[in-house]
């Protein structure tokens, strides 16, 4: 498990994360299609903290996107690195994140953040973020829709309906299963959304949930169980 270090002059108050936001916000790359689903690789990473303790751990776990078998794994335990804030939570995500990427024996590919890309009131959630400063291509998979709006899509799995921000398209709500709540998937960096979609429907063969997220879900809470025993210790 790598540790991971808060970065120097990482933002301390909202105005300098918000500052940053608008600094990075445009260099998000919109107009790449993005790797082809089921080819090359595809990464999951997650989060899990114990705000006690003032830890968090992050998970990034590689799988063939062909077959959806486990290539590589990594984990990395850190400090929380900024307070709770709603549409600035990948200020307290990124680093952790970062290590784990970082430790990885393998190119990543593609990666999917349990969380938003565009599907942000800024237009800059945790998978745009990570998208710009790794030069990744990312995509965002979050369980719920945030603040926007959306039609009730299709009910067998592959129905879509946009993800709505007045008459702007953020996102879409996308059915992975029949008849079970969709998902909302938003463009990160560098993939375009009807990619995106594809490539959600390719990670989610049996689940609701990318194959991704579970292993990466799975793996962040194990390695913040580890990390909370030697804090104890």
């Amino acid at each position: 498990m790598r540790t991971a270090d808060v970065p120097a002059n990482w933002p301390a108050t909202e105005e300098e994360a918000r500052a940053v936001q608008d600094e990075l916000r445009g260099r998000v790359v919109l107009d790449e299609a993005g790797p082809p689903p089921g080819s090359g690789r595809v990464t999951g990473v997650d989060v899990a903290y114990d705000d006690e303790r003032d830890l968090v751990a992050a998970a990034a776990v590689v799988l063939d996107a062909a077959t959806l078998e486990v290539v590589a794994e990594a984990t990395a335990v850190g400090r929380i690195s900024f307070p709770y804030v709603p549409g600035l939570l990948a200020f307290r995500e990124v680093p952790t994140v970062r290590a784990a990427l970082d430790a990885l024996p393998c190119p990543p590919g593609l990666v999917v953040c349990d969380g938003y890309g565009l599907a942000h009131p800024r237009r800059f959630g945790l998978a745009a973020h990570l998208g710009v400063l790794t030069g990744l291509p990312t995509i965002g998979v979050a369980k719920n829709p945030f603040t926007f709006s959306h039609e009730e899509p299709g009910p067998l799995r592959g129905g879509s309906a946009p993800l709505l921000d007045g008459r702007e398209e953020v996102g879409r709500a996308l059915r992975t299963r029949d008849r079970v709540k969709p998902v909302f998937v938003s463009v990160g960096h560098r993939v375009s959304l009807d990619n995106a979609l594809a490539h959600t429907l390719a990670l989610t063969p049996r689940y609701r949930l990318p194959e991704t997220t579970r292993r990466a879900d799975a793996l962040c809470r194990q390695a913040l169980k580890r990390a909370v025993a030697e804090h104890q210790d």
